[in-house]
């Protein structure tokens, strides 16, 4: 017996969505895919429950450039609170300890610098990380002690933007893999009172900024339309150069071929994507003089 046809559509190009919070961000993939009735889509890094903010979700043939997007530089608001901290780093955990100090602005501003370029990092034990094929969120719920071995992070910024005794409210740009979480945890530690995290928000991800960014209940009231919502697929390559080609270069890269490239201000190295006639074709690195396309795109031209 035949399974049943499905009869989701071909969707492509990218949705900003501003994530609220209590949402996970499987559910977020899962609830755009069934507003759009699309085949296919993923998001290019998860956004904890406890954030709100931006999640990039890609359709279609915009799901190969998600690597991009998640490499990308990201940036962030998030609250401090002093005195406690939590086995998952942030408002929804256990409490494992607290402290009477609270520290001065001064002492704040004093210590980030320690946190500022390429440093070793923690991840929290509720992370997405995989522990033996298994996620470290899962291990630590069902109670067993996850000690996850540093690993290195960039941050490129991070800032006070306003401090009471209390809590402290920063923002911050750091590179992929980077948790904010830890960046609490770490922080209070240091200053010798413990803290959590109690509101997070994503601020940037790669080329999508807030400005992109489109509420779920305004998707979801105008969804009979999803044209206004959506991104073109070549969106989530806004920070990879581009080059031009024809009609016949177009074919050749779609087949898998490498691509001379010619002319005075021709790429000489790194990953380039080719598009023809405003449709994007191929991504790929430069070898020797030639586009090796990695990624073909079946779009029409």
């Amino acid at each position: 017996m035949n399974a049943p046809r499905s009869n989701r559509i071909e969707v492509n190009g990218w949705v900003v969505l501003d994530k609220p919070v209590g949402m996970t961000s499987t559910h977020a993939v899962s609830r755009l895919k069934r507003i759009f009735n699309a085949k296919k889509a993923g998001h290019a890094g998860t956004l904890d429950p406890l954030a709100s903010g931006i999640l990039p979700i890609a359709f279609g043939e915009a799901t190969k450039t998600v690597p991009f997007v998640q490499d990308g530089e990201k940036a962030y608001r998030f609250t401090v609170k002093w005195g406690v901290e939590t086995d998952s780093d942030d408002a929804d955990g256990v409490v494992t300890k607290t402290s009477e100090l609270r520290p001065q602005r001064d002492a704040l501003n004093a210590v980030l610098p320690h946190f500022i370029g390429e440093i070793m990092q923690q991840p929290p034990s509720y992370s997405a990380i995989k522990v033996n094929g298994e996620r470290a969120y899962d291990l630590a719920r069902d109670g067993e002690i996850v000690d996850l071995p540093q690993r290195p992070v960039t941050i490129h910024s991070l800032v006070v933007v306003s401090a009471t005794d209390e809590q402290a409210v920063l923002e911050a740009q750091c590179g992929k893999g980077t948790y904010v979480r830890a960046i609490a945890r770490d922080l209070g530690r240091t200053l010798g009172c413990y803290g959590h995290v109690t509101a997070l928000r994503r601020t940037r991800v790669g080329p999508f900024t807030e400005i992109d960014a489109i509420p779920m209940a305004e998707i979801e009231a105008e969804a009979a339309d999803i044209r206004p919502f959506m991104r073109d697929v070549e969106a989530g390559l806004a920070e990879v150069p581009c080059v031009v080609v024809d009609r016949d270069a177009a074919s050749r890269l779609r087949r898998g071929q490498p691509l001379i490239l010619r002319g005075r201000d021709a790429p000489s190295g790194g990953v380039i994507y080719a598009a023809c006639g405003g449709v994007l074709v191929a991504f790929g690195p430069v070898v020797e003089g030639a586009l090796e396309p990695s990624r073909v795109f079946n779009l029409p031209i």
